[in-house]
């Protein structure tokens, strides 16, 4: 990964600043949660003050992705039916897509790249839950796909000529956007991901996650491992658009530890249409809600 100067870690902090936080509700749902043994009460009582929030998780558990046989109705009845880890990263599923900009100066398209984020975050879950040995929670795979290329949100928002020209760059000459965007800005989205992603408190190892996505991905951590590869699906098959032009390689320890190339890991996961269900439901669930 390139070495940065100060002056442009100066800058690229500014840029992360500008980016809004989290509310009050969210902010105290990941103060509860950081402690194991947290009561499920504790959880029930900061949603059920949150009305908005309250919306989106019912819409979302009472949508065609779920298929409850029974209609759920209240907030102490979702945390029963998930547990309280998932709906913690539901509620940070919806805060994260809530701050997205309606527009930005780039050109970088901001419903394509909600796609293939959330697509990102099904297949990443996906993945822990199929080639896993249950060492690691499949819902903080889904957190990591859903933030890995946040940090192109913070390019377009509050640097969009370079970014702009990044973007050109990569589809002109067939490049990496990691690359182009090292090239003329000098890092890339992943660092910015990780410095939003500790300005949000989040924790160690998603920011961790996020910032080596395009570097060394060793095929024991599970997170980072799974990440890359549901990141390599949603390109291949074009679930949204991240700006990216290329679908990079498979690194050899991955082939190993998944088993084989990226066409026959999409063939041993099988049906994919939920999970491009469950994306279009959390971005219209957030769409409805905030019009």
């Amino acid at each position: 990964m390139t070495e940065i100067s100060s002056e442009l870690t100066k800058k690229l902090s500014a840029a992360v600043e500008k980016m809004p936080g989290f509310s009050k509700s969210v902010q105290r749902i990941l103060e509860i949660t950081r402690d194991i043994n947290c009561k499920p009460k504790e959880l029930v009582t900061v949603l059920e003050n949150d009305p908005v929030m309250t919306i989106k998780l019912l819409r979302i558990l009472n949508s065609a992705y779920y298929s409850f046989p029974n209609p759920i109705s209240t907030v102490h009845h979702c945390v029963v039916c998930l547990g309280i880890n998932t709906i913690k990263n539901m509620a940070l599923s919806f805060a994260t897509v809530g701050v997205l900009p309606t527009h930005n100066d780039a050109g970088f398209d901001i419903q394509n790249y909600l796609m293939h984020s959330l697509t990102t975050a099904g297949l990443a879950r996906m993945l822990c839950q199929k080639y896993d040995n249950g060492a690691t929670d499949p819902s903080d795979c889904h957190i990591a796909g859903l933030l890995h290329d946040f940090g192109k949100v913070v390019f377009a928002q509050f640097m969009p000529a370079e970014f702009k020209e990044a973007l050109t760059l990569s589809r002109e000459n067939n490049t990496s956007l990691h690359i182009a965007e090292e090239q003329i800005i000098g890092a890339d989205h992943s660092i910015v991901g990780a410095m939003l992603a500790e300005k949000w408190q989040l924790s160690k190892s998603l920011s961790s996650t996020i910032r080596q996505h395009h570097g060394e991905i060793s095929p024991q951590n599970t997170m980072l491992s799974c990440l890359f590869v549901a990141n390599l699906i949603s390109n291949k098959l074009s679930l949204g658009d991240s700006g990216n032009a290329v679908v990079e390689e498979m690194p050899p320890g991955l082939v190993k530890r998944f088993g084989g190339n990226i066409d026959e890991i999409i063939a041993n996961l099988g049906d994919i249409s939920k999970v491009v269900i469950e994306a279009e439901s959390y971005a219209n669930v957030n769409k409805e809600v905030n019009t």
